[in-house]
């Protein structure tokens, strides 16, 4: 009987070889499935920043208008809709009520904060608490390198991501090769904010530096620029009509598997930039049904 098991297994083993190996032949990959990106693996958000003429109410509606549901809110924007203050990280539990009873009402998510850059450990627990309370997936920040173990820390105990912006050079954080040093031995929730327009304002080449920082991309921000450069006349323009290579952006998502939030900021018609941010939302879905079917 032990012989005759012995032979069973045996075979078994050869039939499951054999079935490896042929599939592996012919190319089909039985983890497709699994690794496949699914369209809501992107998901679409405004900074607002970009509507940063009017408070963040009258953001909430514009960015309504935009058919987008998530938004990243920046500390000096004034609250409105009859909320006294801004949107700062020291703001009281009730004003934090209010503040979410309106996103809420508006049926908005914030899932994101920054560019916000506490000066003491303190003040970072403080940020991290504020960030736990309006429940947040990511704070955006420039941190001075001294501070990322702390922030490590705190990115951890608060299962909060931290993603480091670019500015443009010569700013601390304008290029990837800095922040992958900065991060070297910290938190996988430390990652990067990628502003692609920055990079490109830096001399840069955005797909480049996207590929430098592969598995470290924690979000976007995205924007298309109407030339390289800085030079007179340098503006945003709506996505895929200016000199990023966007399509190769979003094609280097996919090759990465980046799953996360994608804010497009768009720093330009600031007194009526409503019909731009649409186009830039259209391109965006637009390609990703493409590459996301």
């Amino acid at each position: 009987m032990k012989n005759l098991q012995t032979r069973m297994q045996r075979n078994l083993l050869f039939l499951i070889t054999g079935f490896l190996t042929l599939t592996q032949l012919m190319g089909i990959n039985y983890n497709a499935n699994a690794q496949k990106l699914h369209p809501d693996d992107w998901k679409l958000g405004i900074q607002a920043w970009t509507f940063h003429l009017n408070t963040f109410a009258e953001a909430l509606d514009k960015i309504n208008e935009c058919g987008v549901k998530y938004v990243e809110a920046f500390p000096p924007q004034k609250i409105g809709a009859g909320i006294a203050g801004t949107m700062d990280y020291h703001m009281d539990a009730a004003t934090r009520e209010k503040v979410l009873a309106l996103l809420h009402s508006k049926g908005i998510k914030m899932v994101s904060y920054g560019v916000v850059n506490p000066e003491t450990d303190s003040d970072w627990v403080q940020l991290f608490k504020f960030a736990k309370a309006m429940g947040l997936k990511n704070i955006v920040s420039e941190p001075q390198q001294s501070q990322i173990p702390f922030i490590s820390k705190l990115s951890n105990e608060y299962k909060i991501n931290v993603a480091i912006h670019d500015h443009a050079r010569p700013t601390r954080y304008w290029n990837p090769d800095i922040v992958l040093t900065a991060i070297k031995g910290a938190s996988p929730r430390i990652g990067s904010c990628a502003d692609i327009g920055h990079w490109l304002e830096s001399g840069l080449d955005p797909v480049e530096c996207m590929k430098k920082l592969k598995g470290h991309i924690i979000e976007f921000h995205l924007k298309d620029e109407n030339m390289k450069g800085t030079g007179p006349g340098f503006h945003d323009v709506p996505l895929g009509e200016g000199v990023i290579d966007m399509a190769g952006i979003m094609k280097e998502m996919k090759r990465q598997h980046f799953k996360g939030y994608c804010f497009i900021e768009y720093e330009y018609h600031f007194e009526n930039n409503v019909p731009d941010v649409k186009t830039c939302v259209k391109y965006f879905r637009d390609e990703k049904e493409k590459l996301l079917k």
